[in-house]
């Protein structure tokens, strides 16, 4: 409605109504009452303590999965002991960057399954593909309500006498590959690690060990959130196993050739 061609609401449509910052309280008679301090207030909506680069590689009769042990507390290096690679059950392992709170929250979820697998006794476990799928529901539909989990996962093992490795994004967008990298990795290990494979030939588990040491070195002397400190998770026939941690080979005579900085 409009008086006279004016363009301002009728006058009573708004006595008594919420000034700015201010909400109108029906229940008092439309009596307006200033909005309390925690309503609209966002706690927490960003990562606060993250981790970096994960790398996974699959090799003739396996899967490696590396993360280093640093996870950062914004620009800090606050804890620099902490694991980012983890045996699921004998058949899966996983690794995990991106906001460590919200891994500690799913891997609640995770152990609770492996749980549950034990109690059945019918001797069946979670295979790695069945965690990937499910994890993609669950990131996927976290992304779908707003409220995404800050993670990027690699998902790794043995699914029916044959390596298996997958990713998934706080996204929920997943794929399958023979090497995987997540955060600065993707741009300087995967170059790195497709240079040393050959298609269609398959390498050892030495070999493997010793790629993924040197890419490891690369990103420690490449991202600032890096940490020369890194732990291995191992899946093959026989079983799964964490290794580590291993330490970067540190030479930084080359800091002598960087100028302008």
């Amino acid at each position: 409605m409009f008086n006279g061609g004016n363009s301002a609401f009728p006058t009573e449509f708004w006595q008594n109504g919420p000034s700015p910052g201010s909400f109108y309280n029906f229940t008092s008679g439309g009596v307006a009452q200033t909005m309390p301090a925690d309503i609209g207030k966002q706690h927490s909506f960003t990562p606060a303590t993250t981790g970096t680069s994960v790398v996974g590689i699959k090799y003739e009769n396996g899967v490696l999965i590396a993360a280093d042990t640093l996870v950062s507390y914004g620009n800090l290096a606050r804890f620099t002991d902490v694991e980012r690679v983890f045996k699921v059950n004998d058949f899966t392992i996983i690794g995990t960057g991106g906001d460590y709170a919200d891994f500690q929250n799913l891997q609640q979820s995770i152990n609770q399954k492996v749980v549950e697998d034990m109690c059945s006794g019918d001797k069946l476990q979670m295979k790695p593909k069945s965690l990937y799928n499910w994890l993609t529901r669950v990131l996927y539909n976290r992304r779908s309500r707003m409220n995404p989990l800050f993670l990027n996962m690699v998902v790794g093992g043995m699914e029916n006498g044959k390596p298996f490795l997958g990713h998934i994004d706080l996204r929920g967008s997943a794929y399958e590959s023979e090497v995987i990298a997540t955060g600065f990795g993707q741009h300087l290990a995967l170059p790195l690690i497709r240079e040393a494979l050959q298609p269609g030939k398959p390498i050892s588990e030495q070999q493997a060990f010793e790629l993924l040491h040197k890419v490891m070195e690369v990103l420690y002397y490449r991202d600032c959130r890096a940490h020369p400190k890194y732990t291995v998770a191992v899946c093959t026939e026989a079983g799964t196993e964490i290794k580590g941690p291993f330490r970067v080979d540190e030479n930084w005579a080359l800091a002598s050739l960087i100028e302008g900085y």
